[in-house]
Formats: structure tokens, C-alpha cells, sequence
């Protein structure tokens, strides 16, 4: 396994999304929502430059959906339920080989 930036990024990013299921202080939330925008900010600026378009929306899309400034209330549950999946899908990608471009 590569540990590169962004397989660094995808494993801090995942292991806070779990640690959101305990019952954490507001202010512990509030961190990962602005450590989830610059993490996955930074993996669509590097899907960018490495041309993948696909990776890119999807790691903005999350940008968007984790940014703290203006909140998405989808109640406690829904949130668990986003956090496992996206950290989930964060530790796959890990092992995934990215698709060669097509000119």
C-alpha cells in the first residue's frame, strides 16, 4: 500500500467520520466538519490534476456536504448512517487502482 497525501488524508478523514458515531462534545463535530472540507478539498484539487473529473465531483460534493459554514440538518441518525458510509467508501478507495485515462 502507497501511503501517499491523499491515502493519508482518506485514512484521518475515516477515522474521524467513526469516531462520530460515540457520543461526542458538539465542538468534536464541529472540527470534523472543517477538517472534512480541507480533506477532501485538497483530494479534489489532486483528482483535478491528475485529470480524474469523477473523483474530483464526488470529493466536492463531500466537501460540500461536510463544510460547516452553512449546515445540512439530517438529524443524528441520517448523519451516522452518511458518516459510516463515506468512511466506508474512503478506506476502499484506499485499495482501488485508479482508472487509466483515455485520450
Amino acid at each position: 500500500m502507497n501511503l501517499s497525501l491523499n491515502n493519508i488524508i482518506k485514512i484521518i478523514l475515516a477515522i474521524l467520520f467513526f469516531l462520530c458515531l460515540a457520543n461526542m462534545p458538539y465542538g468534536y463535530y464541529q472540527f470534523v466538519r472543517l477538517a472534512s472540507l480541507i480533506g477532501f478539498s485538497v483530494l479534489a484539487y489532486k483528482a483535478n490534476e491528475q485529470g480524474r473529473q469523477t473523483e474530483m465531483i464526488i470529493y466536492g460534493g463531500l466537501a460540500l456536504l461536510f463544510q460547516p459554514f452553512f449546515k445540512i440538518a439530517l438529524g443524528r441518525q441520517m448523519w451516522n448512517i452518511v458518516d459510516v458510509v463515506v468512511g466506508i467508501g474512503l478506506l476502499i478507495s484506499i485499495f482501488m487502482k485508479p482508472k487509466e485515462n483515455q485520450p
